[in-house]
């Protein structure tokens, strides 16, 4: 069974860091498409940051210049590196992948349990 566990996130104040890591354990076979995603209370689920396969990536224009997506292939695991934090990047956060099990032919969308992340002084 696959699945993903994030860890990193807590409480930070406006202006610092935190970094993020997402691990997919299981069956694994491969990895395509990984990507971080937030929702704060009211509002509806958005695509933070991904990155592809051949480390092609993409960032919402909120984050852009603050927040940095990677990966390492060899652990299954992906990491988002957020600085100059404002209240605002306050949500939880969840990661994403498409993965393909050595039980299946076909790629699988899965979503971790997802981890707080709070900013504020």
């Amino acid at each position: 069974q696959v699945q993903l566990v994030e860890s990193g996130g807590g409480l930070v104040q406006p202006g610092g860091s935190l970094r993020l890591s997402c691990a997919a354990s299981g069956s694994i076979f491969s990895i395509n498409y990984m990507g971080w995603y937030r929702q704060a209370p009211g509002k509806q689920r958005e695509l933070v940051a991904g990155i592809t396969s051949a480390d092609s990536t993409n960032y919402a224009d909120t984050v852009k210049g603050r927040f940095t997506i990677s990966r390492d292939n060899a652990k299954n695991t992906v990491y988002l590196q957020m600085n100059s934090l404002k209240p605002e990047d306050t949500a939880v956060y969840y990661c994403n992948a498409d993965i393909r099990s050595h039980r299946s032919r076909d790629y699988i969308n899965y979503w971790g349990q997802g981890t707080q992340v709070t900013v504020s002084s």
